[in-house]
């Protein structure tokens, strides 16, 4: 059986980081990301580094449809999905809460819906979310849950702007509340996936050095107070996100689904203080 394994945003930063770990967990791994120089560029070092898996470029934005069902249609031509660690999204300074939306809640569940019928035995989904929910205390009521548990209806942007009202028009209220989305997908799926045999996750990085997280630095000083009461007194590698990721879709993790894994140096810990 030859196994298939997704690392999405993989044309740089975490996402990079969190392909070259997946590169030996699987038979070919299909890189996902916009850009498609970067990735060929990650496809053919991983290539010549000599690991297990064959690298595989893919460029595709994860909110375009037909491009989400030729990855689908990628992966059942190639082999078994075995593994999808999807770290592709955009954060406040980005974009608008439109696009943050689009891109980091509706293009996670349209990637989800994609690949579902490939879901078997053993698959493991990985999808990133943020630690920002947890700061910012973000605790739906009970009509907006339900608005933001179908990301895929045509009308959900709108819906969601009249529930939270105009302040979600913020980038950095609209972030927190798409990822708050994730983590409540990622329960939803491992729930669908769970009779296949097959997980679903979510993964909350914190204060990742990356040239994303140094974008958002340079605009929000509060990005500072938050590395300085980390506990463990430094910002986070995108490795060290990696390596929580590869654990997350591997056998090892067979029994993992359904929550969210923070890996944020303690920081929620130390600012929450519950």
């Amino acid at each position: 059986m030859t196994t298939v394994g997704i690392a999405t945003g993989a044309g740089r930063g975490i996402g990079e980081a969190c392909a070259r770990r997946l590169a030996d967990q699987v038979d070919v791994l299909l890189l996902v990301d916009r850009d498609e120089t970067a990735v060929a560029a990650v496809a053919e070092d991983l290539n010549e580094a000599g690991y297990q898996a064959v690298a595989e470029p893919f460029g595709l934005d994860v909110t375009d449809r037909d491009g989400l069902a030729r990855l689908a249609d990628r992966v059942a031509e190639r082999g078994t999905l075995r593994a999808v660690v999807h770290a592709a999204g955009i954060s406040p300074t980005m974009a608008d809460w439109k696009r943050i939306f689009e891109v980091d809640l509706i293009g996670t569940a349209l990637l989800a819906e994609a690949l579902r019928p490939l879901a078997t035995t053993g698959t493991a989904m990985v999808d990133f979310a943020s630690m920002a929910p947890m700061l910012a205390r973000v605790a739906p009521d009970p009509a907006v849950a339900a608005i933001l548990d179908d990301p895929l209806a045509p009308d959900f942007l709108d819906r969601i702007r009249d529930a939270l009202g105009p302040d979600v028009e913020n980038t950095a209220l609209a972030y927190p509340w798409a990822k708050h989305g994730v983590h409540r997908f990622a329960r939803k799926e491992a729930v669908r996936l769970g009779p296949v045999g097959a997980r679903a996750c979510s993964l909350s990085p914190g204060v990742i050095d990356t040239p994303q997280g140094r974008q958002e630095a340079v605009k929000h000083a509060s990005m500072q107070e938050l590395i300085d009461r980390t506990p463990l007194g430094r910002t986070g590698r995108s490795e060290d996100v990696a390596s929580v990721a590869a654990f997350m879709v591997s056998e090892e993790a067979a029994f993992l689904t359904g929550t969210d894994i923070l890996v944020d140096g303690g920081v929620c810990a130390a600012v929450r203080g519950d």
